[in-house]
């Protein structure tokens, strides 16, 4: 007899096709105020996507993308959920949305085989923005080849509208090879195990928000982020340099914290996030665990156009040279460690660990993709043999934007280096001219001298307003 009348009940429901989108996408906000049987249908894709530049991988996707489809349904909903196999594929897979309530979130009923599909049915009890993912054994590769998405069961009090909403997802990824290794690169359940991840992105990919795929909003729109972690592993600490977010929905749930900085996202987890953009420019998205950003690809950008409004941001009001007393007395006198004992002159490879090593590293080596290596570049080599006035303006004076080593291209920021006389400067300057298999001729302090003399006058700091 309850059968009969939950079929009945069924029945008498409106009917709709949910509508589902790739990432950054969200599909839009659901108007109807009663609930309906909704019908999802979710292809499992195997596909050979990019990772990062040049790097390929063969990802395991819900809907062909890293994350998969997002699905939004309204609390109270019934959902008739279809979970089809390409036949193409080479596994079995499955699907355990966090939004289900029933044995593994639906994965007991979807275990599905290349060229099948599977059917469950389900009731949205709770409203919230929660996980999906692949629960097929071995759990932890499904979802670490790509295996996740987010599912937003809108609340029957919907969220207040926005004027952009966007849906992002961080993951870690388990390669043989290191960050950047060209070619088609293979998964590494070592460093999954380990959780080491090779790289730690934003939509499955370095790119996927950066350039031309950034997420787009202009001055005076209120922007809403449905953020969530596939892990497998790491915890996520996100973030948008320059935006404190206005309200945060800790943990995809309807609580609200107000003006956040950083909000933790955990491994197979979820949180809504809003902001009003008060100025133009371009603001960064980060996983705040900040090595991973800069160095295994969590970064995106939004870019938002529009008047920029000065009271909330100025920009550059004054550049102007700076020499504390500490760089006046460190540039009259010997600096401790600086010096060759044997002689009392200056130390190159002891002056170059000083002021230079922090960034391009020991052994003049840099960092892929931040700072440009020193040992062997033909960029080091082309101004120490043929330009060597620019050499010395770049370290007293510092150097920004695109340079070309070694056919990479770097886009960053040199640092003026203080405390240097012209004996100090002539060393250094020798010793990564001639360190590491470069070779130029050596600077003398004479040379530096007349070099240093002929400098153009620094451009006077504009007035501040």
């Amino acid at each position: 007899m309850h059968v009969v009348l939950l079929s009945l009940a069924l029945a008498a429901l409106p009917e709709e096709k949910a509508i589902l989108t790739d990432p950054p996408l969200v599909p839009p906000p659901i108007t109807r105020t009663t609930p309906a049987k909704v019908k999802v249908e979710l292809e499992v894709v195997e596909k050979v996507m990019q990772l990062a530049d040049g790097v390929e991988y063969t990802f395991w996707t819900f809907g062909g993308s890293v994350p998969g489809k997002f699905i939004r349904i309204r609390e109270g909903d019934t959902v008739e959920f279809w979970l089809e196999n390409h036949p193409n594929n080479k596994l079995p897979h499955n699907i355990d949305l966090h939004a289900v309530t029933g044995p593994g979130g639906g994965a007991a009923s979807t275990f599905t085989a290349p060229g099948h599909k599977s059917r469950f049915t389900f009731q949205a009890l709770n409203a919230g923005l929660y996980i999906y993912h692949c629960a097929t054994a071995p759990v932890g590769m499904h979802i670490a080849n790509g295996m996740y998405g987010l599912i937003y069961v809108q609340p029957k009090k919907p969220l207040p509208k926005v004027d952009r909403e966007y849906y992002v997802v961080q993951g870690d990824f388990y390669t043989d090879a290191d960050f950047g290794t060209k070619g088609l690169q293979p998964f590494s359940m070592k460093r999954a195990i380990d959780e080491r991840p090779s790289y730690v992105v934003f939509n499955g990919s370095a790119l996927s928000l950066v350039g031309d795929r950034a997420l787009k909003g202009k001055v005076g729109e209120t922007v809403r982020l449905y953020v969530g972690n596939g892990g497998p592993n790491l915890v996520s600490s996100f973030h948008v340099i320059g935006e404190i977010f206005d309200r945060v929905y800790t943990e995809g749930g309807m609580k609200v914290q107000e003006n956040v900085q950083t909000t933790l996202v955990p491994a197979g987890g979820s949180a809504i996030v809003e902001f009003k953009l008060d100025t133009d420019g371009t603001y960064i998205l980060v996983d705040h665990s900040i090595f991973r950003t800069f160095n295994k690809g969590s970064l995106g950008m939004m870019k938002v156009e529009g008047p920029g409004n000065k009271e909330v941001y100025s920009g550059k009001e004054v550049d102007a040279v700076y020499l504390g007393d500490e760089s006046v007395a460190t540039s009259l006198k010997a600096t401790p460690g600086t010096t060759a004992a044997a002689s009392g002159k200056p130390d190159g490879r002891a002056l170059f660990v000083q002021n230079c090593a922090m960034c391009h590293q020991g052994e003049g080596q840099g960092v892929p993709g931040v700072f440009p290596p020193l040992a062997k570049s033909d960029f080091l080599a082309n101004i120490a043999n043929n330009k060597r006035g620019e050499l010395v303006e770049y370290v007293l004076r510092g150097k920004t934007g695109k340079v070309t080593v070694n056919g990479v291209e770097y886009n960053g920021v040199m640092t003026p280096v203080a405390g240097l006389d012209d004996e100090k400067l002539a060393t250094v300057l020798t010793y990564v001219s001639t360190a590491w298999g470069n070779k130029a001729p050596a600077f003398t302090t004479d040379e530096v001298k007349k070099l240093r003399e002929a400098l153009p006058p620094v451009p006077a700091p504009a007035a501040p307003h």
